[in-house]
């Protein structure tokens, strides 16, 4: 085999990828020779960056890395933004990409697409960054990335392979089936301490995160036993199914969970960072926990970052939830649904003005597809969305409004959710200014006719930082923006396109989007209803 045949096969009986995001280019040709009869999926974005959201939608519905083929140079810079993305929440995802031959590494010769270093370039932006030196090495280099996938906290992975190696004859491995790898058990001494201190406590406060999403059962049976209020994060929103009574949702940046956390005098953290994105959203440094913290990860690093720790754990959040679950056989009652219950009530999103007008759109979405995924980018539903959104369970909520932030992920990132769940439907959330940063993708959508609801929030540019230059006294330049026809561009796509100004007529719109291709619902935001 050459060595190009052999990664895909690699990648397909023994790492069981199913789908690969790339543009080929000339650099890669050798790559693709074979791919067609591989079994593997191929599905061709119209932007590198597309590439990498499209990856990291498929990852996150389904826990399994989104894999992607991806050009020398220009093709890798413009995929290390859906990196960093990826990196920042902790989304498995693998970038094989070539680079100039072996001898030419490095000489500034002016190369086509050469970089001074690519693989320093992308390390930053990956749990490892690897250049393949040697053919018969692939298979290490292979298992090494998943892994990091499958037993450390999880992130993109960069191989480049040189372009004289793609051809290169290697050897078969002796070995096909994928090592199993299991993640660290946690520590006995460790958790009966953890036990102790929960046990004793008498204002207990959990914080689940995106760590978690694998063990949604372990997590209801331990918080129900604890009888403790529960913060879940963006990336957890689920975990708890929907409405559950002790769950505050992704709310602790606003005063009533702030509240709680302080007063709270053991808390459990348990595959969450603590991080700005999830627990300072107003960005003053408010969130204070002043009691006993225990937090549970597989990066002992993370352990000691953004709060003071009493007490930590490496280990699986799954394996540990579970091991805890079993110290409590009975519910220990603290008044976790009367604190809880209070808590909400004092927040009193539905009639908040900055929520207000979004309750009858999630009410319409959940009432028209329950079931459905919501996908978002950084903009005005998604915000609220992560304050007001309750999922029948994980991996149904995901966006770019946490950790890196970045603009355009979500209908790429929707369109990856889609490839990987054609079982449920998918509602990408976005807004006009981010959905031109991957606006294109909507050919992608046509081209594989992925039935993915675009809902497009039209406020005429970049609201949140137009309001942010308000209260800031800077007069707003920059973020007025023109928009072009929504409706005439989707149309020329060949993707349905309509208007909804009211619930009745998204409900209707929903209801008939087609089985085969992506359907463009545009609310302009001054015609919604105020609430």
């Amino acid at each position: 085999m050459t060595c190009a045949e052999l990664l895909i096969a690699l990648l397909r009986d023994r790492h069981g990828a199913d789908t690969v995001f790339g543009i080929p280019g000339v650099h890669t040709v050798e790559l693709y020779r074979g791919l067609a009869d591989s079994g593997l999926r191929h599905v061709t974005p119209r932007h590198e960056q597309g590439a990498g959201f499209m990856a990291d939608g498929y990852a996150r519905a389904t826990g399994k890395p989104g894999v992607c083929f991806i050009i020398t140079g220009p093709g890798m810079t413009n995929i290390a933004t859906a990196m960093g993305q990826a990196l920042a929440d902790s989304v498995p995802m693998l970038v094989i990409s070539s680079v100039n031959r072996r001898d030419t590494l490095g000489r500034g010769q002016g190369r086509l697409h050469e970089l001074p270093s690519q693989q320093q370039l992308l390390s930053g932006v990956s749990r490892f960054s690897h250049t393949l030196l040697e053919p018969s090495a692939l298979p290490e280099v292979l298992a090494r990335a998943f892994a990091v996938f499958s037993s450390m906290r999880p992130g993109p992975v960069h191989i480049e392979i040189p372009i004289d190696l793609f051809d290169a004859p290697v050897p078969m491995p002796t070995q096909w089936q994928a090592p199993v790898i299991h993640r660290p058990a946690p520590d006995p001494a460790g958790l009966a301490t953890a036990a102790a201190w929960l046990h004793d406590a008498k204002r207990p406060l959990v914080l689940l995160g995106g760590g978690c999403v694998a063990a949604p059962a372990a997590a209801r049976a331990l918080v129900e036993r604890l009888d403790a209020p529960t913060v879940t994060t963006i990336n957890a929103k689920g975990l708890l199914g929907r409405h559950h009574p002790l769950d505050l949702g992704a709310n602790a940046a606003l005063p009533a969970v702030r509240e709680l956390a302080r007063e709270a005098d053991v808390i459990l953290a348990i595959g969450t960072e603590l991080g700005e994105t999830d627990y300072d959203v107003v960005f003053d440094d408010g969130f204070l926990l002043t009691g006993r913290l225990i937090r549970v990860d597989l990066d002992p690093e993370q352990l000691v970052r953004n709060q003071s720790l009493a007490l930590g754990l490496i280990a699986d959040a799954g394996a540990t939830l579970e091991a805890l679950a079993a110290h409590f056989p009975i519910v220990l009652p603290r008044q976790g649904r009367r604190r809880t219950a209070a808590a909400l009530e004092a927040l009193a999103l539905p009639q908040d003005p900055a929520f207000k007008p979004f309750v009858p759109l999630f009410e319409t979405l959940a009432e028209v597809v329950p079931e459905a995924i919501l996908v978002g980018d950084s903009c005005a539903p998604v915000y609220a969305a992560n304050h007001l959104v309750a999922q029948p369970e994980p991996r149904r909520f995901f966006n770019a409004s946490t950790g890196y932030g970045t603009l355009g992920y979500g209908l790429p990132a929707a369109l990856g959710a889609q490839l990987a769940r054609p079982d449920l439907p998918v509602v990408a959330l976005v807004g006009d200014g981010g959905v031109m940063f991957t606006l294109a993708e909507i050919a992608t959508a046509v081209e594989e006719r992925l039935p993915v609801v675009i809902l497009l929030w039209h406020n005429g540019g970049y609201e949140e930082i137009r309001r942010y230059m308000a209260a800031n006294g800077v007069t707003p330049i920059g973020v007025n923006l023109h928009a072009p026809d929504f409706q005439t561009l989707a149309g020329g796509f060949g993707c349905l396109a309509t208007r909804a100004e009211d619930p009745k007529s998204l409900a209707k719109a929903l209801s008939q989007r087609p089985e085969k291709g992506p359907l463009l619902i545009e609310i302009d935001a001054h015609r919604w209803p105020a609430g």
